[in-house]
């Protein structure tokens, strides 16, 4: 259940960001509206690795995975503008939790070059994370 209680702290924080913005997660209905922006989220989760012989805590890390999708030829600026937003949101140390898990941000977050895809410009933000997990 770990997994799905990371995702909901994940989802819980991204939704939480002021201004909002539409959010696409896999596998849930999503039609983006041409001409807005949005962002498709994922969280992509790494091997848990244990922290003690017996088993019973390992820890589990991985991404939050956006790709901030705007209007293409509009420039850069709104989309960098909402990258560093979600820096800002997501800084290092800041801790979100869902279901008593405990998600930490390990690093800050890296902000990839964006570039046009199909009608958009997206610019992929990677957030890395973990969260210290108590096998029940």
């Amino acid at each position: 259940m770990s997994a799905v209680a990371i995702q909901a702290a994940m989802q819980a924080a991204l939704a939480a960001m002021s201004p909002a913005l539409s959010t696409g997660w896999p596998n849930h209905p999503f039609t983006p509206v041409e001409g807005t922006p949005y962002q498709l989220a994922d969280v992509l989760l790494a091997d848990p690795m244990p922290l003690e012989m017996s088993g019973a805590w390992h820890r589990e890390a991985g991404y939050l995975a956006l790709r901030l999708c705007y209007p293409l030829h509009a420039g850069a600026g709104a989309a960098l503008t909402r990258a560093e937003l979600v820096r800002t949101t997501f800084k290092h140390g800041t801790e979100f939790s869902a279901s008593g898990v405990t998600v930490t941000i390990s690093n800050t977050p890296q902000i990839k070059n964006g570039e046009a895809e199909d009608l958009v410009f997206v610019v992929p933000v990677w957030v890395p994370f973990y969260a210290i997990i108590r096998r029940s």
